[in-house]
């Protein structure tokens, strides 16, 4: 009897329990994700545990989960890939657009070509770097000072437009099926990192409350309670003396108290290292180990200090439990994105790699390339040029450069468009002369004498200047005059190329100067001097075409900056001061060369008749602001309706202005459109100095207008703005 008890039992558990005849709850695709994540992290030791809390997780064939790297980028397009994929305009780039229908298309294209990378991997069975779903992206730090070598990768300097395109890129990338993700996106790095580069591993930033919610966790806000967004990569630098991936404030009280977070955190790649290398605020590895995953860091970017946690649990620092909250995280993001679930079950894992580089995603990297563009100067309506032109000069290091336009965290797309290959697509019956004419930078003195000869007989000269993803970006081994370590020493445009322009006007033939660059670039010789000036950023691989298109008005262009132009270096306070006194246009109280929300047209538009649905409203009420916008011109044209708060009363921390809208409309010449926006009780909010959003009694002025509604913008071209005074009781 004892005998066929013990036998019936052993029968019992191979058909039930954790016997291998049935199939494991883990892996039934109709139980919940939570009922599948707690089943698969229950069978797993701790060692194994471990393993998986680093960002290269290595298989367990026990239990069928393959080999992930959680490592993975898509800033403009997938990254780091050996296929050609496409290449959208740089970051920034996107930013100037002000348009989060084509973001959110961007991102859903972007998920596409990601998926066919994976599901190609999986077939041939490669689990290696660059082939996962989890993209560390978008970077939505605020772009406070120009010097910054990677704010390129951000969409720009104001909290509200970096919220409202990273929204769009995340819903976009994340897609919209109820069961699964398409793609898993990542806000970074959180919190309050914006450079410089050589301190960033080093540095302890104390802010006010104020600047945290007035400026730096704005965007963060938008994308993890409102986007839902998959992850959140904390940042290297430390915060009030803990480093932001063990942060007290920023990671518990925040992030998963307040804002109730429950996807993954992970590292920024060897910021774990940093507590006790570099912010000394740990004895050793171990102990900093045990503390970020206590603050809810869930996935180490690096390969050293998790594997210690092992260790950590044996000596008490933290709990088996505390591994397994972290572990159940990580699961459900590859539970959500159907890693372990049949392929037929998961639409988008019939996504086939022809999808990379299809018609429509490199035809919406030229529509936000085209976007992208912002005129900056247009002298006496120079542009656009006739297409009837017999000789053009095209000039300078960005003229003919594929490695500039794609930016960094780019892909490899197989066709690049530079400057000079679009115009010659253009033009076939004119000639065109091209020379490099002059590098980046240099030290020695030049002689142009030569070259000024050989283009005497050009129509037109257009230089295309700037500067070069390969001198600013993440800590890059860069010692070069303007530039040290991926940031820039000077925001002045590099001396050889001003003189170099200085030369070419001595020629009398007109110029355009089409600048690239990923950030702001004083430039006040070529603003007095030169008729024409364009920004085209790093235009990713459509750029070049998109130039030729704007230059001779076959798009008129319509971008809009999404960071001030300083005048010079005396206007920007110290580098590694993170207060936002005097940074950007809601807090500088000079005159900038261009401001924010800048950008002309080859049309002109005019705003009038600004209404306010209430004059005098309660705290808790919304009023709709009405405005009517004409074409004026005589071509048709996009424009980017901006509306914009000053809060009168508000005290001397307040911004100058706030941006709280905006809408990108087409129109023809001569028509109108009547615009509105509704403008809520939480949109009049200020913050205090506590932190606190408030709406105080007063007057708040309301603003719209096509750029920031300032005497220099409407100086340098812009439509005049209207504004209304509204009163709350």
């Amino acid at each position: 009897m004892k005998k066929f008890i013990f036998l019936f039992t052993i029968l019992f558990l191979l058909y039930n329990g954790h016997g291998y005849t049935q199939t494991p709850a883990y892996l039934n695709p109709s139980l919940s994700v939570t009922a599948r994540v707690n089943d698969l992290v229950s069978r797993l030791t701790l060692e194994e545990k471990v393993s998986q809390m680093l960002n290269s997780a290595p298989a367990i064939p026990r239990l069928k989960i393959p080999a992930y790297d959680w490592w993975n980028e898509c800033l403009h397009g997938v990254a780091r890939t050996p296929y050609h994929v496409t290449s959208y305009p740089q970051a920034i780039g996107m930013a100037a657009t002000f348009d989060v229908n084509a973001m959110k298309t961007m991102g859903d294209f972007t998920a596409e070509e990601g998926r066919a990378i994976y599901n190609e991997s999986i077939r041939k069975n490669d689990h290696s770097r660059y082939t996962g779903l989890t993209y560390w992206t978008p970077n939505i730090n605020i772009f406070r000072d120009p010097r910054w070598g990677r704010g390129q990768e951000t969409y720009g300097e104001d909290p509200f437009l970096t919220g409202s395109i990273g929204k769009a890129f995340v819903e976009g990338l994340q897609g919209d099926n109820p069961k699964y993700l398409k793609a898993a996106a990542c806000a970074k790095h959180y919190a309050i990192h914006s450079g410089p580069e050589s301190s960033r591993h080093t540095i302890d930033v104390h802010i006010t409350d104020h600047d945290l919610w007035d400026t730096y966790l704005k965007a963060f806000h938008e994308l993890v309670v409102n986007a839902k967004v998959a992850g959140v990569m904390c940042a290297y630098n430390a915060y009030d003396g803990q480093p932001c991936c063990g942060s007290d404030k920023l990671m518990i009280k925040i992030l998963r108290d307040d804002w109730k977070f429950t996807g993954y955190v992970t590292s920024d790649c060897g910021a774990i290292d940093d507590f006790y290398e570099t912010h000394k605020m740990f004895p050793d590895a171990e102990s900093s180990a045990a503390d970020a995953v206590l603050h809810g860091t869930d996935v180490e970017c690096g390969n050293a200090t998790y594997k210690t946690l092992t260790q950590a649990v044996k000596d008490g620092k933290l709990t088996e439990k505390d591994i397994d909250a972290s572990l159940k995280r990580l699961f459900t993001i590859r539970f959500r994105l159907g890693m372990f679930d049949p392929t037929n079950g998961v639409a988008y894992s019939k996504i086939s790699i022809t999808a990379l580089e299809s018609k429509p995603h490199k035809d919406h990297a030229l529509k936000m390339a085209r976007e992208s563009i912002v005129l900056l100067k247009n002298e006496n309506n120079f542009l656009p040029l006739k297409e009837n032109i017999k000789k053009i000069a095209v000039l300078g290091p960005n003229a003919d450069n594929a490695e500039t336009q794609l930016g960094n965290y780019n892909g490899k797309p197989s066709v690049v468009i530079t400057v000079l290959q679009g115009l010659k697509n253009k033009l076939k019956n004119a000639t065109i002369f091209y020379s490099r004419a002059t590098d980046f930078i240099q030290t020695e003195p030049h002689d142009f004498s030569k070259l000024i000869d050989s283009i005497k007989d050009a129509d037109v000269i257009i230089y295309v200047g700037g500067i070069s993803p390969r001198l600013e970006g993440e800590e890059m081994d860069v010692d070069k005059p303007g530039f040290s370590g991926g940031d820039r020493t000077s925001i002045a445009l590099p001396t050889v190329q001003t003189d170099f322009m200085k030369a070419l006007k001595e020629t009398g033939k007109p110029i355009v100067f089409v600048m690239m660059t990923g950030s702001a670039i004083s430039i006040p010789w070529e603003e007095e001097n030169i008729p024409g000036i364009i920004n085209a950023w790093y235009g990713g691989e459509a750029a070049g075409a998109s130039v030729a298109d704007v230059l001779f008005g076959d798009y008129n262009p319509s971008g809009r900056l999404p960071v001030t132009f300083y005048k010079s270096d005396s206007d920007l306070p110290p580098f590694d001061d993170y207060s936002m006194q005097n940074r950007t246009y809601r807090y500088f109280k000079g005159i900038p060369l261009y401001p924010f929300g800048f950008g002309l047209s080859y049309t002109k538009f005019i705003y009038s008749n600004l209404k306010l649905s209430k004059t005098k409203i309660n705290k808790s009420e919304n009023v709709d602001a009405e405005v009517t916008v004409t074409n004026n011109g005589k071509v048709a044209g996009d424009e980017v309706v901006q509306l914009y708060l000053t809060n009168i009363n508000a005290g001397t921390d307040a911004a100058l202005y706030t941006l709280k809208g905006f809408k990108r409309i087409n129109l023809k010449p001569g028509a109108s459109q009547k615009i509105k926006f509704v403008i809520t009780s939480n949109m009049m909010k200020t913050v205090n100095d506590k932190g606190e959003s408030v709406l105080n009694s007063g007057d708040i002025k309301i603003s719209v207008a096509g750029s920031l509604p300032s005497e220099r913008s409407v100086e340098l071209g812009a439509a005049k703005p209207v504004a209304a005074l509204l009163t709350i009781k």
